[in-house]
């Protein structure tokens, strides 16, 4: 069974205020045409396929396009579950009905997790759809006063599962949260923890005996600990520290005992997420911009001396989707920012001072011009005040 994993769609998102629906759209169109080419025998989108409970009306219209295309045109079923960023209750909506199209869809958490089969050559698969809810949920509908957090919680879901599984069959299980293995995992700033000081991290260990585990919520690809667990990451990239990481549809081959093969392929978004540093001159220059993308979306970080006036309408100029602009700032040691002056200040000169500030905020020592300069202001100020 070919199957295609991906997540976190986060559909109708907003980028530093800028809509990337229609990003979304261009990528969304290449996707519809590796399924066309690939043919696979179901997707998943394990979680956030909207960015917001209440998405904007282009957003739904847009999923809508491409799920009838996929569903009605391609004849390929999709299974998704609510991530996060979803609304339980308005991604549900309708699921019974829409399963006669091959659409299941698993909004708001249920008691039973039933199994939905899926039928190759080699016999049926079966797949168990585990939408994200919090724990204080998880404990109610599961009638278990003992869960407190959202491994437990996720544990006694599983082993729900697992009592009715036929060892003789093969089974994926689709879920949408931060699990965890003995390696650190790549995260992003535009992934929204589920909770505070690491509650929500959820054990590997309890998704060994599923022959594969299609999971949503981190924007990276990435696996946990087997090749078998997997993240399939976000289609694009929604934040610059995203800029460095490669985004791809993950299609997982299944072979009748169960076994997988994975690989991952690359679509090319409209617009990249890039970060770039230098002078604002030297940036400006067409030999640093003629072969790149002027249209990608920015973080620009200037290493300038001194004031700079209208930085950013100068950048915008040339590369029009600027997001953010920083300055450089060589990174010290935080224990040592203050300034050792700070207790006997009064026993130090103005301009001592400020050459001390100066090298604790520059990493560099100021100059003989730029301290004439400052003595003469300092000189004219202090006459100013004696005068007065």
């Amino acid at each position: 069974m070919k199957i295609f994993h991906t997540s976190d769609w986060h559909i109708g998102k907003l980028v530093h205020q800028i809509h990337m629906t229609e990003d979304q759209r261009h990528i969304l169109e290449q996707f519809v045409e590796l399924v066309k080419e690939e043919k696979p025998d179901c997707i998943i989108i394990a979680g956030d396929l909207y960015d917001r409970s209440v998405p904007p009306v282009e957003a739904v219209e847009l999923l809508d396009e491409v799920f009838s295309k996929i569903l009605i045109e391609l004849e390929i079923p999709i299974l998704a579950i609510a991530g996060n960023h979803d609304s339980p209750d308005r991604l549900g909506f309708a699921n019974k009905i829409l399963k006669n199209k091959g659409l299941y869809i698993s909004g708001k958490l249920t008691k039973e997790l039933e199994a939905i089969v899926l039928e190759d050559e080699h016999g049926p698969v079966n797949f168990y759809l585990v939408p994200y809810a919090d724990p204080i949920i998880v404990r109610d509908i599961t009638e278990n006063k003992e869960i407190q957090g959202h491994d437990h919680a996720m544990k006694v879901l599983l082993d729900g599962i697992k009592g009715k599984m036929n060892p003789q069959e093969r089974h994926v299980v689709v879920a949408h949260g931060f699990i965890t293995g003995a390696e650190a995992l790549e995260t992003s700033e535009s992934e929204r923890p589920l909770s505070i000081g690491g509650t929500d991290y959820i054990d590997a260990n309890y998704f060994k005996d599923f022959h594969y585990t299609a999971l949503g919520h981190l924007h990276s690809p990435q696996k946990v600990v087997w090749d078998k667990v997997r993240y399939a990451g976000s289609l694009m990239k929604y934040s610059f520290s995203e800029s460095k990481q490669k985004k791809s549809i993950t299609i997982v081959e299944m072979d009748g005992k169960g076994e997988i093969e994975v690989r991952q392929v690359s679509l090319t978004p409209k617009r990249d997420m890039r970060r770039v540093m230098g002078e604002l001159k030297e940036l400006l220059q067409p030999h640093v911009y003629e072969n790149a993308n002027i249209e990608d979306y920015l973080m620009v970080t200037l290493t300038d001396e001194g004031e700079l006036i209208d930085a950013i309408g100068k950048l915008r100029t040339v590369y029009p989707n600027v997001l953010r602009l920083d300055r450089h700032t060589t990174a010290r040691n935080k224990e040592n920012d203050k300034i050792s002056a700070g207790e006997n200040h009064h026993k130090r000169t103005k301009l001592e001072l400020f050459q001390e500030f100066y090298k604790k905020v520059t990493d560099q020592d100021c100059c003989e011009a730029k301290s004439t300069i400052l003595a003469k202001v300092l000189n004219q100020l202090e006459a100013a005040e004696r005068g007065k």
